[in-house]
């Protein structure tokens, strides 16, 4: 089956209803609910009370939160981001998997279809089951009204009226980039709270309780675009040793925040992405000294370290380095030559370090086809063949990777 029609398929058959739904002769796709514990660290919660909106310094450029509005709730109480349903491929003679791979995805991503094929073929090829866990307030974690298109428009054009030179305002990131704008440090808490959501379920397979994952599995990682900062704090941090032996691939990703480029009509807008650079790249160490909780986790945890270190080239850079080259031998990344949202020398800079000393594996690509960072892969008759060529390419090399 091409690309094209595999990513048909499976479009077609995805669900979070079903308890199984079958792939083909082999797979089947598998779908549990996951319960978060940690609500209290969003704003609004019980640790985190934190009401503070970004205040710009022309005060007519100031926008209410009317994405919250909409729902009249706080980042704690919105229930689609607490508990939820998540999919894992797997072997369909598989009871319990013996090995898994988490699959991260990249930013403001509200569907899991062009995922679906690059998880069935790393299934295929790899023997080992895919556990595709959403980010917070990403996917199915997100309220169904900021993927609505006449909500969206509407927010939307109010936007455009109050930022007139606002670049890449689109229904498709209107959602996040009125929630960022508003509050940046919701890209730390989310990013904080979906670490530790991935850390519970690794605690709890490991204790025997999950009907389709064995307590002694092994874990790896692939990971796309922004989710490539969760994996690599999770392994940067191998809290308990869980990733100590852990394969990690990732493909379009793995540059420091403040190195990457994510104005795009499907990531962001540029007022949220100017709203986040100051706070987590210029401001990060004034807000944490006026700011108890985010100094506690930024600043005391390992993880948090890790993530601040995954902000800022210039910041932790010998820490973030020494890490990465103990680690070397367990990543291996796949760049685009053309990807301007995750440049690929910005990928080297990161992954390879400023002396070009850690022996991380970084192939750089360049499909015959006019692509995207957002989508690699065109679902397109017209070029049907030459995107099931480059994607089998790819993913043979990830794959074989992840396996070995």
């Amino acid at each position: 089956m091409k690309y094209i029609d595999l990513f048909e398929h499976l479009k077609k058959i995805e669900n979070y209803t079903d308890n199984e739904i079958e792939i083909d002769q082999n797979l089947v796709m598998r779908n549990f609910t996951f319960e978060s514990n940690y609500r209290f660290i969003l704003p609004g919660g019980l640790g985190n009370n934190d009401d503070y909106e970004f205040i710009p310094s022309e005060p007519q450029d100031y926008e209410p939160d009317v994405i919250q509005q909409m729902l009249n709730k706080k980042d704690s109480e919105i229930q689609e981001n607490i508990k939820f349903r998540y999919h894992m491929i797997m072997p369909k003679k598989e009871v319990k998997s013996k090995g898994i791979i988490f699959l991260f995805h990249g930013f403001n991503e509200k569907t899991w279809y062009k995922y679906l094929p690059w998880a069935k073929y790393i299934v295929d090829k790899t023997g080992k089951s895919i556990v595709m866990f959403p980010i917070a307030f990403h996917m199915n974690r997100a309220p169904a009204v900021w993927s609505s298109t006449r909500e969206m428009y509407r927010v939307s054009e109010q936007r455009k009226v109050r930022h007139p030179a606002v670049i890449c305002s689109s229904l498709s990131n209107v959602a996040i980039s009125t929630r960022l704008h508003n509050k940046p440090q919701r890209f730390l808490w989310s990013g904080l709270q979906t670490y530790y959501d991935v850390i519970d379920f690794v605690e709890h397979f490991k204790e025997g309780l999950h009907p389709a994952i064995d307590k002694d599995a092994s874990i790896d990682f692939f990971s796309y675009s922004i989710g490539t900062f969760l994996g690599e704090i999770l392994m940067m941090s191998n809290k308990d040793g869980f990733f100590t032996n852990s394969k990690y691939a990732t493909f379009c990703g793995g540059a420091v925040f403040n190195r990457l480029s994510p104005v795009s009509k499907f990531i962001l807008d540029s007022e949220a992405n100017v709203s986040l650079y100051s706070y987590v790249v210029e401001h990060l160490e004034s807000h944490m000294k006026r700011d108890e909780v985010l100094r506690h986790y930024m600043h005391t945890h390992p993880e948090g370290n890790n993530f601040r270190s995954m902000l800022n080239y210039k910041i932790l850079t010998s820490s973030r380095e020494e890490t990465l080259r103990k680690m070397s031998h367990q990543f291996y990344a796949i760049t685009l030559a053309k990807d301007e949202v995750v440049p690929p020398y910005e990928v080297v800079n990161t992954l390879q370090g400023s002396r070009r000393d850690i022996p991380i594996n970084i192939e750089i690509l360049d499909y015959p086809y006019k692509y995207i960072h957002e989508d690699p892969f065109p679902a397109l008759t017209k070029i049907a063949d030459e995107v099931d060529e480059q994607f089998r390419f790819t993913f043979d090399k990830i794959s074989a990777f992840l396996q070995s």
